[in-house]
């Protein structure tokens, strides 16, 4: 089940049917617990449409599936990711703490963004004036409930400054968080699990050729979704629900974005997330 945010509609994708529903609250609507069931019953009543029409609808004008729920974020959970991070931030004698990270019990998990940072599909993330190394950093990011439980999957794309961060571990949030630091979507897949060995693959195009690319699967996550969900519930509350990104085991290597770039972002089974890079 795929579930897509229309400016005035909303649609959902059951087994290759697609039915268009009213305008929703969408904190109500990922507050809910049970979302898949709900969903289930309640689209009954919403006007089928061929895949013909859905498709024009998708390709028309997306929005970031959420509505006021925070984007929080986990790093260091894929091997890739702790060598990367230890190689930029050697200088500023950080390097340990990431290596620490990797192999703790307790994940690293920090604030991303709030829904007026977020980008829609096809929308401008921005990569920051005072930063040199900006790269995108493709996610699994969990859909999570108030209660904690992972009710579905989309694709985030954590932008991030690696100079500043590399410059200082202390600087994370100004690496992380700025206008247009993320961007989600194109829909949320409604389901309580993904394959292991489920294809994460991202593609930068500059002047409309390929300038970077990379590929993994969720077997080199070395921690489970749930397990994410857990600690990051451990002394917060999220009444309308949240996002968590999981973490990137692809880091382009002798590359930074610039402004026009174009990054997409695709995980098998959700879809692809493409956004313009902007400056800010």
């Amino acid at each position: 089940m795929k579930l897509y945010k229309l400016p005035s509609n909303t649609l959902l994708e059951i087994e290759s049917e697609f039915r268009l529903g009213p305008e929703l609250d969408w904190d109500d609507l990922l507050g809910r617990e049970n979302l898949k069931s709900l969903l289930s019953k309640e689209s009954m009543a919403w006007e089928k449409l061929s895949a013909g029409d859905a498709e024009n609808l998708i390709q028309e004008e997306l929005l970031a599936p959420m509505g006021n729920q925070e984007i929080w974020a986990a790093g260091v959970t894929y091997y890739r990711s702790r060598t990367a991070r230890m190689e930029e931030s050697q200088d500023a004698g950080g390097a340990d703490f990431y290596d620490k990270v990797y192999a703790a019990d307790r994940p690293e998990l920090f604030f991303k963004a709030t829904p007026s940072r977020v980008a829609a599909p096809r929308g401008q993330v921005n990569i920051r004036k005072d930063s040199t190394w900006d790269v995108p950093e493709p996610e699994l990011t969990l859909l999570i409930s108030p209660q904690g439980k992972v009710q579905g999957f989309t694709i985030g794309n954590d932008m991030s400054s690696r100079s500043i961060e590399g410059e200082n571990p202390l600087y994370l949030p100004q690496a992380k968080v700025y206008q247009g630091c993320a961007a989600i979507g194109p829909c949320i897949l409604i389901q309580d699990s993904l394959p292991e060995n489920t294809e994460i693959s991202l593609k930068i195009y500059r002047n409309g050729m390929l300038a970077s690319e990379g590929k993994t699967n969720l077997t080199q996550l070395k921690r489970k979704p749930q397990e994410l969900a857990s600690w990051l519930f451990r002394g917060n509350t999220f009444p309308v629900g949240c996002f968590l990104m999981t973490g990137t085991g692809i880091v382009p290597d002798d590359f930074t974005l610039a402004k026009g770039d174009e990054i997409e972002i695709s995980i098998e089974g959700i879809g692809s997330l493409e956004n313009k890079v902007g400056l800010i």
